[in-house]
């Protein structure tokens, strides 16, 4: 991925990458990843570990949940309080 994508860009181009989008879906910011079946416990680790080495973050316990992780703009919002920590 390149440097000059912003974590928006990153974010949405992994999930587009990791997730099975159906033909046709259109993946918006607020899409819930999730409750659209994109993702299931499996893609959620697998994103918890691409935000671990791409960020070099280390999610507390309590953060795991998924109103952190529901949707791109959740991811986004996330990473943004937890990288000016």
């Amino acid at each position: 991925m390149s440097a000059t994508l912003t974590i928006e860009d990153k974010i949405k181009e992994y999930v587009k990458e990791a997730a099975t989008i159906p033909s046709g879906f259109e993946l918006a910011n607020d899409t819930l990843l999730f409750d659209e079946g994109l993702f299931d416990s499996m893609g959620f680790m697998a994103l918890i570990s691409f935000l671990q080495e791409e960020y070099n973050i280390q999610p507390n316990d309590d953060e795991l949940v998924v109103e952190n992780f529901e949707s791109i703009n959740s991811i986004v919002a996330y990473l943004s309080k937890k990288l000016a920590a």
